[in-house]
């Protein structure tokens, strides 16, 4: 009768077991619901109704090949596994009567991480093989048959997976191998991109004038030619202990030359039009000419989770404020700068020295962000010539005398030109408050201030952005500014942008947007208020490769009513690696 009831309670418990198999399996859950298989035939468990799915680790896989996990020979030496677990009783079994359960070094087991499939393969294989070395060892007395047999059942039933796992593991330690013996650095990541773009336009009427200049002086009075304009960089960047990134980027571009007065000119835009930011942003900025020199140089580090700090002798201040998800990178999105940032927030917009905060207290809504940016920053003359690189286009009609005793005119006295050096008499110091309590809205408000060419300025900003769905949104800019001493007196100039933009239209990745502005609206320059339009469709064939179609509109050029309606075309491309 005792045999009978033993038998009864065996098919019982053998057929819970089965059944808990199937489920298991189904479900994908972790290696642990498989080998409690091995306590079935002694002690029955049913599957979890609530909770995680343990992980498991063979003892042999620890030794082997998992650095990091470290042998467990009493189940109480796992801090994150408590007798009231479900399984509690299970691991027990594995890891005392087996031996084949590995915790990590901080003496955790880790229950409710995911694994995959082939995971559960090489776990199961370890197992198996812990098993066999205890049969091997004449310890069969620890080993069950009914175990061994549903071990057995498994092992055959993974055989396609565990030999799938070792083609991938010895492709795996080949590939490494070869990398090892090929790597350029341990540290040290190589990305790269290029930007070629073909653009052609015009304008109607009989000339366009600069601001700058004279109505009788120089005009404009032929169609420009179609060009081709290109820029490329690479970018080396490097990580010590993982949170921290020293940059060093490789530029070139096309161009005329780097002086402020003739950058930019190799688009149609950026030759009639090249003061209140209708350039093209990649033209203007990059080094020209078909120079190489290093536009990116600085190092960024965590003082704390929240808290970034980014020092270097060479970056862009827009590079750490003014972000916009519709309208900030000019390779991805709008490509003028009059719609990438802010125009009168940054008199100071090129390669500068400097330090740069982002703080996201408690890592919540909001951010604060500052900066400090000083060009010509090497060079220790209190006086003296060489043109100041980094300013943004209208500086040069604000400050024309002093583009011109910097540039080494001998009939204009140079000290107006003020202090070189990191501290000296052009800096610019910028602040932004964000909030944005999620993806979907930003709010940013920014002061900048400082000197050019020992003369003051400051100027106000607020960006914004709202995503109404997960496809459309729209978004906008204003900014005023107020420049002491210019060649047109105390001028306060205003800027705005506006426009909407719409994510995966046609096909997914693709990025589309509309804008229309007013870069530099003054009373002092010229006798009307130049508007700027542009529109693009950013086509992605692949992640890699970028294609985008733009069309930009410029009506009232430099702010003179006389100018004709100036129109123009890019097809950009941008390769990224």
């Amino acid at each position: 009768m005792q045999k009978k009831k033993v038998s009864e309670n065996t098919i019982v418990k053998t057929e819970v077991c089965e059944r808990f198999l199937t489920h298991t399996i189904a479900s994908g859950v972790s290696l642990l619901s498989l080998l409690l298989l091995g306590t079935c035939s002694t002690k029955a468990q049913m599957p979890p109704t609530s909770g995680g799915t343990p992980n498991f680790v063979s003892q042999n896989q620890g030794k082997k090949s998992t650095s990091g996990m470290n042998q467990v020979t009493n189940v109480n030496q796992l801090s994150d596994v408590q007798p009231t677990d479900w399984a509690f009783q299970a691991l027990q079994s594995l890891v005392e009567r087996y031996g084949c359960i590995a915790g990590y070094p901080n003496g955790t087991f880790r229950g409710n991480r995911a694994m995959t499939r082939y995971e559960f393969a090489a776990g199961l294989n370890a197992c198996l093989n812990r098993v066999n070395e205890l049969v091997a060892t004449a310890t069969t007395d620890l080993v069950r048959k009914e175990d061994l047999a549903s071990l057995q059942k498994l092992q055959e039933d993974f055989t396609a997976e565990l030999a799938t796992l070792r083609g991938r593991v010895d492709t795996l330690e080949a590939h490494t191998a070869e990398l090892e013996a090929n790597q350029f650095s341990t540290t040290t990541k190589l990305q790269g991109q290029a930007i070629i773009s073909v653009n052609s336009g015009g304008f109607d009427g009989r000339r366009i004038i600069d601001p700058a200049q004279p109505p009788t002086a120089n005009p404009i009075t032929s169609q420009p030619n179609t060009t081709v304009l290109y820029r490329a960089g690479v970018d080396l960047n490097t990580s010590f202990f993982g949170t921290d990134l020293l940059k060093i980027r490789l530029d070139t571009g096309s161009g005329i030359d780097a002086s402020p007065a003739n950058a930019g000119k190799d688009n149609t835009a950026g030759l009639l039009e090249p003061n209140f930011g209708s350039v093209i942003d990649y033209s203007v900025k990059p080094p020209t000419n078909g120079d190489i020199e290093i536009s990116r140089l600085y190092y960024s580090f965590q003082l704390a989770n929240d808290f970034k700090v980014t020092i270097g002798p060479s970056f862009f201040p827009t590079d750490f404020v003014d972000f916009n998800s519709y309208a900030y990178l000019s390779f991805r999105d709008f490509s003028t700068l009059a719609f990438v940032n802010n125009f009168v927030l940054f008199p100071i917009n090129g390669a500068s020295a400097g330090a740069a905060i982002d703080w996201k207290p408690g890592n919540g809504a909001f951010s604060v962000r500052a900066l400090y940016a000083a060009t010509d920053s090497a060079n220790p003359l209190q006086q003296g010539p060489g043109v100041i690189q980094g300013l943004s286009p209208f500086t040069n009609i604000l400050y024309s005398r002093q583009f011109r005793a910097a540039g080494g005119d001998r009939t204009i006295d140079p000290s107006i030109t003020g202090d070189r050096g990191f501290f000296g008499d052009t800096y610019q110091g910028t602040v932004e408050v964000e909030y944005a309590p999620s993806k979907a809205f930003a709010l940013r408000l920014q002061y900048s201030g400082g000197e050019l060419f020992k003369n003051r300025f400051d100027s106000y900003g607020v960006n914004v952005e709202l995503t109404l769905s997960q496809k459309f949104g729209i978004f906008g800019r204003y900014g005023y500014g107020n420049f002491d001493n210019t060649d047109f007196g105390d001028i306060k100039p205003n800027y705005w942008m506006a426009g909407v933009g719409v994510r995966d239209l046609f096909t997914r990745g693709a990025l589309a947007g509309v804008a229309v502005g007013q870069p530099f609206v003054v009373n002092q320059i010229g006798d009307s208020t130049q508007t700027n339009f542009e529109a693009f469709y950013n086509f992605p064939f692949s992640r890699e490769i970028q294609v985008t179609p733009s069309i930009q509109v410029i009506t009232h050029a430099g702010n003179q009513e006389s100018n004709g309606t100036i129109v123009t075309g890019t097809l950009r491309t941008v390769f990224s690696f």
